[in-house]
């Protein structure tokens, strides 16, 4: 029996992640692993989270980081203004205000801890995966390849267990991911993007990704925005 935890923000590539552990790696037992770290869509993101787990017949965690959004300086925690995005040819300065700092780090190492503890309690040996996407130039700095290599080898020095950490979807983009979605049955409609709200604002640059993502998918974007641009 194959078993893995999967990191799930209750977003398109987490969530098309774990449909694609499931479905297409065949694991057979999964845990759902979801991180409450003072984002301000919390409500949103557990709930497709937790949709996501039963979907998935997968049991769900969830590990509260209340410092982590204490200290954060991305616009995901903080007030501040957001702006429109109308031009997505060049996003970084933009991307860079969401930024949380290590927070990927932060998320793999309890996960490590989590499976490194179910190794120790009962011989459980999990696989870990994360829904990291190509980000091209504008990647942020813990969801490279270089950072996936890293990590592994931290994994391997730091744990008993020896766990795999893997991404999946790393050489894919958006729409690719919008593609492996819909062809494995994941229902976008209780999927949450927005960086700044339980609802889809429409205009964050998150929002501008998820309609591009779906456009160049030439998939039918089902999502309720609150406003178009």
């Amino acid at each position: 029996m194959k078993k893995a935890i999967v990191l799930c923000s209750g977003g398109i590539d987490s969530v098309t992640a774990s449909h694609y552990v499931k479905k297409k790696l065949n694991y057979s037992k999964i845990i759902i692993l979801f991180f409450n770290y003072g984002q301000k869509s919390l409500n949103k993101e557990r709930g497709c989270s937790q949709f996501c787990a039963k979907e998935l017949d997968a049991n769900f965690k969830e590990i509260e980081l209340n410092w982590l959004g204490e200290i954060s300086t991305s616009l995901i925690n903080c007030e501040g203004k957001v702006n429109e995005v109308k031009d997505l040819r060049d996003t970084k300065k933009e991307s860079e205000k969401f930024y949380v700092p290590c927070r990927n780090t932060i998320f793999l190492t309890y996960a490590l801890a989590l499976a490194e503890s179910l190794f120790i309690k009962n011989k459980e040996k999990f696989d870990i995966f994360v829904g990291f996407k190509c980000e091209g130039k504008e990647s942020y700095p813990d969801t490279t390849k270089e950072f996936v290599k890293e990590i592994n080898s931290l994994s391997r020095l730091s744990c008993n267990g020896k766990f795999k950490i893997i991404a999946p979807l790393i050489n894919k983009d958006k729409e690719d991911i919008v593609k492996l979605g819909e062809k494995l049955g994941v229902y976008f409609k209780d999927t949450h993007s927005c960086y700044i709200s339980d609802k889809h604002c429409g205009t964050c640059l998150a929002c501008m990704l998820r309609k591009a993502g779906f456009y160049w998918a030439n998939v039918k974007d089902v999502t309720d925005y609150e406003t178009s641009n």
